[in-house]
């Protein structure tokens, strides 16, 4: 009929956690799987993903939900198990958990990272390790999805670690990011523990137990124990996040000018709090977002500024965002493919021995050679990569200064805008 509005299907989450036993609960998952991996993105009609699997129960719910969804389309699935090494019986956990997914016809590759030792930070310095062997893995095998199964239960835990950290407000984990050339989406966030291993006991299927999950140690754990951690989010929180995520994207690509030099303009007089805080994120090569806090005291107010690395300038036609010179990462090895400074890649470096001893690091103090060659701020030409060989600038390759077989881009650890594509 004209002038009607098409009848949305019926949102099955909340029948997840309304008192439906939970055997019934493990037969509405696919529903709710399907439902919120529509909701992240927009996929093929032969969809091809990857899954990241720890052999835990969520990841390993989150395989068998994703092989059910993609085998009717004539798609498939690649699982990544990721081995972070860092207990004896972590290879053998690996490969139980390759024959479990194999007696379930998923193939499996299971990825080692050898790099990671105990100490300071573990937890973030594995999180890093493992997003980026996953993005790896994914692009070599050819696909752009990697799903992750993380569940309401992890959403309200990092909700309570962001909060506690004075990034207060609904901040959860997005439901699709981009991230070093793939997505990453989280189809299971509004989805409890509890419901996915009703359906892996449904399915007879196992899992591992991760004994850090308990280990009052880490923070995570304390927070499953009960100190502090919030109720999950509800599906219309998480809708709600969604939305904003959204009103941020279409601000920043109405409003800003991106550049590949690894800075941005815009022109308007006042800037939301969601765009300014993805704005530094990602002129600074962070993971995370600054404080709230501080991010509320200069929307009130827009004023020149340095924060978390990032230097905020006023102009006449409005306000440049770029890095701040001194917080630039020293040198490092400028072999293909490294990421220097959380924002800039080598995608190409000469062949032939041309790159022996070179190292890549901020132009700093010699970005005074280049004023005359370049229009950018002194700032900018500061912040700006540059290939060093024994001291001396041998190539600045956003200026086309030097051997042309140089090649870097800006490559932060995740996009402006938490949703990719903007409608």
């Amino acid at each position: 009929m004209r002038g009607c509005a098409p009848i949305a299907p019926e949102d099955k989450t909340h029948r997840l956690t309304a008192g439906v036993p939970e055997a019934a609960q493990a037969e509405l998952l696919g529903d709710v799987f399907a439902q919120a991996l529509a909701r992240a993105a927009s996929l093929p009609p032969r969809p091809r993903l990857a899954v990241a699997v720890s052999g835990g129960a969520d990841s390993m719910a989150l395989a068998l939900l994703a092989d059910d969804w993609v085998r009717p389309r004539g798609g498939g699935i690649l699982a990544l198990i990721i081995d972070h090494g860092l207990r004896e019986s972590s290879a053998e956990e690996a490969s139980l958990t390759a024959a479990r997914l194999a007696a379930q016809n998923i193939p499996a590759r299971i990825i080692t990272l050898s790099d990671l030792a105990h100490g300071p930070a573990l937890s973030e310095r594995a999180r890093v390790a493992r997003y980026a062997a996953l993005s790896h893995a994914a692009r070599a095998a050819g696909l752009g999805h990697v799903l992750l199964g993380h569940h309401a239960g992890d959403q309200a835990e990092t909700i309570a670690m962001r909060a506690a950290r004075g990034r207060s407000g609904l901040q959860g984990m997005a439901r699709m990011v981009a991230r070093d050339d793939v997505l990453l989406i989280r189809p299971l966030l509004n989805v409890g523990p509890a419901s996915l291993r009703a359906f892996l006991t449904a399915r007879r299927v196992g899992w591992v137990e991760d004994p850090s999950n308990q280990d009052l140690r880490y923070e995570r754990a304390r927070l499953r124990h009960g100190e502090g951690l919030s109720r999950p989010a509800t599906a219309q929180e998480s809708d709600a996040k969604a939305a904003s995520d959204r009103e941020t994207a279409r601000w920043l690509a109405a409003h800003v000018t991106l550049r590949p030099e690894g800075f941005a303009r815009f022109a308007a007089d006042a800037v939301p709090a969601g765009a300014l805080s993805a704005l530094v994120r990602v002129i600074g090569g962070a993971v995370y977002p600054p404080p709230r806090a501080q991010i509320a005291r200069l929307v009130r107010q827009l004023a020149p500024a340095s924060l978390a690395g990032v230097c905020i300038i006023r102009e006449r036609a409005g306000w440049v965002l770029c890095r701040e010179p001194a917080a630039c990462a020293p040198p490092m090895a400028a072999g293909d493919g490294a990421l220097w400074d959380g924002r800039f890649r080598v995608r190409a470096a000469p062949g032939a021995g041309g790159a022996i001893g070179a190292q890549i690091g901020a132009l700093g103090a010699q970005a005074a050679d280049f004023r005359r060659k370049s229009p950018l701020r002194a700032q900018i030409l500061r912040g700006l990569p540059a290939i060093w060989v024994d001291g001396a600038v041998i190539a600045v390759p956003h200026l086309d200064i030097g051997e042309p077989a140089w090649r870097l881009s800006f490559a932060p650890p995740a996009p402006l805008a938490a949703h990719h594509f903007v409608t």
